[in-house]
């Protein structure tokens, strides 16, 4: 049986959570608008120091990327980046060209493996991975 103490406890409890979740939502992101909310509210908290570890409010931040991230990760799931478009984007970022690109081979062999006609295979993708600083899956 339930003692008046141990009522009163969750009385108060769920006093203090509905107020608390009317200012901070403490409970999954279901809509648009909970999101936004939920957002707002985690980058006030970053901008006032929150963040840091040993801030009074950290475990909040913490709580607040969980529910955000679950929602992104439901609503906003990542595409794959097909090997070929990472290779275009590197070669792009740092402005080469099919000729600089010894790691794969002649300026012919870059051209037939950025048009699909060739494969990158697994010396070519360890030496792009090491060229560009980047995880060899990225070509996979």
């Amino acid at each position: 049986m339930e003692t008046l103490s141990h009522r009163n406890m969750i009385e108060e409890l769920t006093t203090h959570f509905q107020a608390l979740t009317a200012v901070a939502p403490l409970h999954p992101v279901r809509t648009a608008a909970d999101y936004d909310k939920t957002v707002a509210l985690l980058n006030e908290l970053v901008d006032r120091g929150a963040a840091n570890d040993g801030h009074p409010l950290a475990d909040l931040v913490d709580t607040l990327e969980v529910l955000i991230g679950e929602y992104d990760a439901e609503h906003y799931p990542p595409t794959a980046v097909a090997a070929l478009d990472s290779l275009r984007l590197l070669m792009e970022q740092h402005d080469l060209t099919q000729s600089e690109l010894p790691e794969i081979g002649s300026q012919g062999v870059v051209s037939e493996i950025l048009t699909g006609k060739r494969e990158l295979n697994v010396r070519q993708i360890r030496a792009l991975s090491a060229r560009f600083s980047v995880p060899a899956s990225l070509f996979i």
